[in-house]
């Protein structure tokens, strides 16, 4: 891994609602996914978040795991209904003690905190007063994020704002497989273009309290046609459109795309300066990766109307998703030569496989352990081609609650007994320690060799 610069950061990735648990302690009232997990049929299994991995309680064993692993940073999510238990207002303290507690003891391990203000988690009550298609949700979010910089700004200096907005809009308010739950073409665009406003919004307020390097986090996808049919290729750029375009033309200056507009046959409520709000430069970019998208046209389904099928031959992962690391290179190579990038994080990228417990209690997990040799070296090729490449944060850190799929699906690098709480690294996790290590070695006889 010695195409990756000296500073490169190595990282692991969690979100709070996946990790944390006490959804009910020191004052920490639901969330939009508190209120979905009780929806019958919503969770596989009837799963909840409401321990998880217990997080809360057990945050100093999973830096302890962390250093462990050897890692340089730590991508965490802060959730807002532990801060602002109501969405804007009356201040959690013990919320903000918990936060202040997991930083200074990440900062003491010699780890590097990357804070997400918003990984999906939105208090129940703003959801109550409307969510994302209402425009004041924008603003109670740069409320929140004020409120978070205030206490922290003077320890964390990076910062993402939201996380996979795609996930948000489309599928919580379009396909309402994911809290809050809607199936509503208009209330998803309304919500796209609200979360993405927020994002402007509170990066302002973050910029306002400190010196910080922000931005947002999306899931991109290539978007394929499954063949050369002029209505799959159609279909292709619709998909592109609604999973990759829609949220990077406006963080880059662009507007939305009018071609897609006219798919959803309605424009974003876009007021004023909201496009420049957007639009202000980040300081970095953080891409999550997972699969591609091969698409044929779907006349008769949901926007963007592209179905994804099946292709011939592929690996896939226990999430049926398809291994295909060379997307990845594409992705980081794309957004730097189309969007200019100032630098990017690879801020997830990770699989679920069906892992074993041998009786000796280790985890031999050979397909993760694989599927993270061959997307390093992908991001490595992209970085030899310009990506402005500074991090990669695998997905995830622990097994976690993994939202509509519960605990079945697991993606860390330490696997989670969850009756008892048990850690223990993978063979994923071990190899991940020797690919930092061997970095860390080569960086170092670099610097002390001769030159020439």
């Amino acid at each position: 891994m010695n195409d990756f610069p000296p500073d490169f950061v190595w990282g692991v990735a969690t979100s709070a609602y996946q990790i944390e648990g006490a959804v009910a302690e020191d004052g920490r009232r639901p969330s939009i996914w508190d209120t979905f997990c009780r929806v019958p049929g919503a969770i596989d299994n009837g799963d909840t978040g409401d321990v998880a991995c217990d997080h809360y309680h057990r945050w100093p064993q999973d830096i302890a795991v962390m250093r462990r692993l050897g890692v340089d940073a730590y991508r965490f999510s802060i959730a807002w209904p532990r801060i602002l238990p109501d969405g804007t207002g009356a201040v959690n303290a013990a919320g903000l003690d918990f936060y202040d507690r997991l930083v200074d003891g990440l900062l003491d391990a010699g780890i590097r905190p990357y804070a997400t203000l918003y990984h999906w988690d939105l208090p129940q009550a703003l959801q109550d007063r409307g969510g994302w298609p209402a425009r004041d949700t924008a603003y109670a979010l740069a409320e929140y994020a004020a409120v978070v910089a205030d206490r922290l700004v003077d320890r964390v200096g990076d910062w993402f704002t939201l996380n996979e907005p795609l996930c948000s809009a489309w599928i919580g308010y379009l396909e309402g497989r994911m809290a809050p739950g809607v199936r509503d073409l208009g209330q998803a665009v309304r919500a796209s273009h609200h979360l993405l406003l927020g994002h402007g919004l509170a990066a302002s307020a973050l910029r306002a309290a400190g010196d910080v390097r922000v931005g947002a986090v999306l899931n991109l996808s290539p978007c394929e046609p499954a063949t050369d049919d002029p209505r799959d290729i159609a279909a292709a750029m619709r998909a592109d459109g609604h999973t990759n375009r829609w949220w990077l033309d406006p963080l880059h200056g662009r507007g939305y795309p009018a071609d897609m507009i006219d798919v959803y046959g309605t424009p974003p409520p876009v007021q004023g300066d909201d496009l420049a709000t957007i639009a202000a430069p980040m300081d970095h970019f953080g891409l999550n990766y997972y699969f591609r998208q091969v698409v044929t046209d779907d006349p008769a389904g949901i926007a963007p109307y592209a179905r994804m099928v099946a292709v011939p031959d592929a690996r896939y992962t226990a999430m049926d998703w398809e291994v295909h690391p060379d997307g990845l290179e594409e992705l980081l190579t794309r957004t730097a030569e189309e969007y200019k990038v100032p630098r990017v994080y690879v801020t997830e990228n990770g699989s679920a496989w069906s892992d074993e417990v041998a009786p000796d209690g280790r985890i031999e997990d050979k397909d993760r352990l694989g599927y993270l040799e061959d997307h390093l070296a992908a991001a490595a090729r992209a970085a030899r081609r310009g990506a402005p490449l500074g991090g990669y944060f695998v997905w995830s850190l622990l097994d976690n609650f993994e939202w509509a799929y519960g605990y079945a699906k697991r993606f860390g690098l330490v696997h989670v007994d969850y009756p008892t709480q048990r850690r223990t690294i993978k063979a994923s996790g071990h190899r991940y320690a020797d690919i930092i290590r061997d970095h860390r070695r080569a960086v170092h006889e670099g610097a002390e060799a001769p030159v020439a």
